[in-house]
């Protein structure tokens, strides 16, 4: 092989230029097939998983507010002690966005039940889900950093305070890609649109490519805007003005081609193209049984508008979406400062029957070994009292469940201490939440990574522990 010595400075300066960008792509095309990424994630096929997983989909039911665990999931008989009394001074006091906490404790006026051969405690307000808790990992030692709605809806959904990370479901699309070249690989519903606290930065991609973010779909009307074509065009003349607006795309996108917004929306379209034939199928709630229907209360005012939207996420994963992200009470609607039994009760009412409903449907179709059910809000509420008869923001310990693909049922997991107020045993934050569901769904949190900036960046942010407890 013979040598070629550069004939000048400037040859040489180019020369090792060229090699250190190669090195960097090559860096990057391995780092695409070790994944087994596809350079347009709306075309990829499914992405190999790091190990053997049952779950293919994700459906994460989002109570936005945060619910009390004290008065669903985790009876407290020690509140019924201290009732009125100050938080004893063994109890280290939280900080919630007002400073330090220490009103008089208040305990829940709920009825208390064991349910299914797991006896697992479940309040008289979820009594539809609460024939389905052998079904359920019941996890009451969760615990994160955000003190307030926005940091709190933003971590649960990016693993960070801070905005600008991916979502969860950005992570998973990279990582595994998409089953249905026809519909998102990551879908979000709210139950009132554009509502929901933080917005589309909650399923933002981040510093990924913004082909990753979740696609919004309306909860009011049709779910897909302006999908259907109109009367008079023909699919020829339809697919000409596709191929004429794509390359009026790609011309202006030759010289910016670092833009990934541009990028994502380029896709976007061809993306709706494809969805023109089969989106308008998925999300025909009419091809339903009335049997269906009323499975998931859609017969019924008050659970009708999260039971079209539960609805719709058995319909779009069966369809192989891979992610799809339900919010209940857009607007921080749980969030129960004051008169909390009028608040959870309404809530409750709306969302118990409807999340059953999916749970059951899910389970007669066996589509519940391969779809992870998660049920959750950013953070719990305090034992103590809020203006008489509400409870504050507690991050310190709440609960979630988890239900379906590779999750062990009928158990409860954790504990918060006797009076709710911090997570005391299997405490597990954020960060273990997010690489136990990475993993359920077949992605090892440490091996999922994308460079950014010349790091290495992961789901977890290089924390998090799978809890094996789960895992079935």
């Amino acid at each position: 092989m013979d040598l070629q010595i550069p004939s000048s400075r400037r040859s040489m300066l180019q020369d090792a230029g060229f090699g250190f960008g190669l090195l960097a792509l090559q860096a990057l095309l391995c780092q695409n097939r070790v994944l087994g990424l596809d350079p347009d994630p709306t075309k990829s096929t499914t992405h190999k998983t790091h190990h053997p997983a049952k779950a293919k989909s994700i459906i994460f039911l989002f109570m936005e507010g945060g619910p009390s665990h004290i008065d669903l999931f985790d009876p407290k008989p020690r509140l019924e002690q201290l009732a009125g009394q100050p938080l004893p001074p063994s109890f280290k006091p939280i900080i919630t966005p007002m400073g330090e906490y220490n009103a008089p404790l208040m305990p829940s006026k709920r009825a208390w039940k064991q349910h299914g051969n797991s006896g697992t405690w479940v309040s008289d307000w979820l009594p539809h889900t609460a024939q389905h808790v052998d079904d359920l990992a019941v996890i009451r030692s969760c615990w994160g950093n955000g003190l307030n709605h926005s940091n709190g809806v933003c971590q649960m959904n990016s693993g960070s305070t801070l905005g600008g990370r991916p979502s969860l479901g950005s992570w998973v699309t990279y990582g595994l890609g998409t089953e249905n070249e026809s519909l998102p690989a990551f879908v979000v519903i709210e139950d009132d649109d554009g509502k929901v606290i933080n917005g589309p930065r909650n399923w933002s991609a981040g510093f990924m490519p913004a082909a990753y973010q979740g696609t919004a779909l309306h909860s009011n009307g049709d779910p897909i805007r302006h999908l259907s074509t109109p009367t008079p065009t023909s699919p020829q003349r339809q697919d000409s003005k596709r191929k004429l607006i794509d390359a009026l795309n790609r011309k202006h996108q030759a010289s910016r081609s670092i833009d990934s917004e541009l990028e994502a929306r380029i896709r976007s379209y061809e993306l709706a193209y494809r969805m023109q034939s089969q989106a308008p199928e998925a999300i025909d709630l009419a091809q339903e049984s009335h049997s269906t229907l009323q499975l998931y209360g859609i017969d019924e005012k008050e659970t009708s508008v999260f039971g079209r939207n539960c609805l719709m996420a058995r319909r779009l994963v069966e369809r192989g979406v891979r992610f799809v992200q339900l919010y209940h009470g857009s607007g921080s609607r749980w969030d129960a400062h004051s008169g909390i039994e009028k608040n959870h009760s309404s809530l409750c009412r709306a969302s118990d029957r409807p999340i059953a409903g999916l749970l059951t449907d899910l389970k007669q179709r066996g589509l519940l070994d391969s779809t992870l059910v998660i049920w959750g809000g950013e953070f719990g509420r305090t034992p103590m009292s809020e203006k008489g008869d509400g409870r504050d923001h507690n991050s310190n310990g709440f609960t979630m469940w988890m239900a379906g693909g590779g999750v062990r049922g009928g158990q409860t997991i954790g504990s918060t201490d006797e009076i709710g107020l911090h997570a005391v045993e299997d405490r597990l934050h954020v960060h273990d939440l997010h690489a136990t569901i990475l993993h359920l769904i077949g992605l090892n949190h440490w091996d999922l990574v994308y460079s950014h900036q010349g790091r290495p960046e992961r789901a977890t942010q290089n924390e998090g522990r799978v809890c094996t407890k789960i895992l079935a």
